[in-house]
């Protein structure tokens, strides 16, 4: 395995920590903002740079030159490859943009050195190739929002049941897997749980009640960085993907396919814009792993591609309804309120990374929401309609809240309502990438393709089932990049 130029991975997630610890102790919370911006900051630039020195190793896989720290019986901890070098900036971005855009009026309200440790968790989980360290580090991060509900004084019965049977199940079924051996069928004991534990983690139906509880009890910015990056889609390619039989796979897309459908007419007819949210965003989540269950190389590229969209569409879009809430409190979608005259920036951004989530052209989401189609109709026809038929709900769904939120009447203030600069370049950041990659995405398709391309043919390796059906098709050429059709190849 090659090694980077520098140890950033190690880097990602001990400068978080020491974050973590260096805002607990800051009692003033304008400061401890402040130092969580700086430590996010500094984490972003080196997930961006751990990016880049992976393309300009040009390899598949590299680790830190040294594993010092992150080094446990003899095996590497943490290893950053095709699959999760976009993935790694996705997340620090989010965290980053989610505490430069925390308004005063939140503060007080927001833990800025949860949020750290948070984000170390996750860069952790995201940089983490062995199996019972995925496990563990999943297990870790369900504690920052158990901790924010009790500390709020609500209850938090159905998140912690949720969550232990989670964990119970990912341990269990991991545990018979390994007990099992590589190399072969596994058995009902260890797929069953590991399909339970991916499914109840990524809020399919319907098991998904634990996941309006989260927003409806904690903040909106920690429900938001538990539930964007998408770790229950990370478990499902580490460790069901590779280990599971082609009945596992269509039992997720069944159930996903379920839940898109479902929570996309959810989303249409909410009364309230955070449930309205978080209906969207399970839409929009059941997607990647549809996409996982189609396993051929164009559908799962569509996958991993909306992924991205995911992090950047969504995130941008809850970061304006949080702003929103900032400003006029819990937002009703049963009255107009107007306030396109007191924030339109927030009202441009809503629209943009709405439609960008529901795949419209030239933005983000539109070449891996159409890949994804591709792909689906190419296995299953009857899927590739339904998904078709849920991102228009899903479209009517953001429209409507922008006409419920912005137009209809006008919204009066004795004071200015309108964004700042902080929030200003966020939106500007956000901007600029869903635009960027929606008007040039060959560089992001070749490199979801390439990564899709090593998880089929690590899943093939496997041998399960047949594994000369798992593998992408071959056009004469001797690698997995090579083997790019011509208008994917970089």
């Amino acid at each position: 395995m090659s090694p980077l130029h520098l140890p950033l991975l190690e880097l990602l997630v001990l400068l978080p920590l020491a974050g973590a610890i260096v805002v607990s102790r800051v009692r003033d919370s304008h400061r401890a903002r402040l130092w969580c911006l700086l430590f996010s900051g500094l984490t972003l630039v080196f997930a961006v740079a751990a990016w880049l020195d992976l393309a300009f190793l040009n390899v598949t896989e590299a680790c830190d030159p040294w594993d010092t720290v992150f080094r446990f019986s003899g095996r590497r901890f943490l290893v950053i490859d095709e699959l999760s070098a976009p993935l790694l900036p996705m997340v620090a971005l989010v965290y980053f943009l989610t505490a430069l855009t925390t308004m005063r009026t939140k503060t007080r309200r927001f833990s800025f050195s949860m949020a750290m440790a948070s984000e170390a968790l996750c860069l952790a989980t995201f940089a983490c190739r062995t199996p019972w360290g995925i496990i563990a580090l999943l297990t870790l991060g369900t504690l920052p929002p158990f901790l924010e509900i009790r500390a709020r004084g609500r209850s938090t019965r159905v998140y912690v049941l949720h969550m232990l049977l989670f964990v119970g199940l990912l341990t269990l079924g991991w545990g018979f897997a390994e007990s099992e051996g590589s190399g072969r069928v596994h058995s009902w004991w260890a797929i069953v749980p590991l399909l339970a534990a991916v499914l109840i983690r990524s809020g399919m139906i319907p098991l998904h009640c634990w996941v309006t509880d989260l927003f409806e009890k904690a903040t909106f910015g920690t429900a938001l960085l538990y539930m964007l990056p998408l770790p229950g889609a990370y478990a499902a390619v580490r460790l069901v993907l590779p280990v599971a039989p082609d009945w596992v796979l269509r039992s997720i897309g069944l159930v996903s396919l379920t839940t898109v459908v479902y929570a996309s007419g959810m989303a249409l007819v909410q009364r309230e814009a955070r449930r309205f949210f978080c209906y969207l965003f399970l839409s929009h989540s059941a997607l990647v792993l549809v996409g996982l269950e189609v396993v051929n190389p164009i559908g799962l590229t569509g996958a991993l591609c909306v992924w991205l969209s995911v992090g950047f569409s969504l995130g941008g879009f809850s970061l304006t309804m949080r702003g929103l809430e900032a400003r006029f409190g819990r937002l009703s979608l049963t009255r107009f309120h107007g306030l396109y005259e007191q924030t339109p920036a927030l009202a441009v951004c809503f629209a943009l990374t709405g439609l960008a989530s529901v795949g419209f052209p030239g933005t983000l989401g539109f070449v891996g929401i159409e890949m994804l189609v591709d792909g689906a109709v190419e296995a299953y026809p009857h899927v590739g309609i339904t998904l078709v038929a849920a991102a228009a709900l899903n479209g009517i769904a953001v429209v409507r809240a922008y006409f419920w939120l912005f137009t209809g009447t006008r919204h009066t203030s004795t004071v200015s309502l309108g964004i700042g600069i902080r929030e200003r370049l966020a939106v500007l950041t956000l901007a600029a990438l869903i635009l960027g990659g929606g008007l040039f995405p060959q560089p992001g398709v070749a490199s979801r393709f390439h990564a899709a391309q090593l998880i089929l043919t690590d899943r093939a390796a496997r041998h399960l089932d047949d594994a000369s059906d798992l593998l992408p098709p071959k056009v004469g050429a001797t690698d997995a990049h090579d083997s790019a059709p011509e208008h994917l190849d970089p």
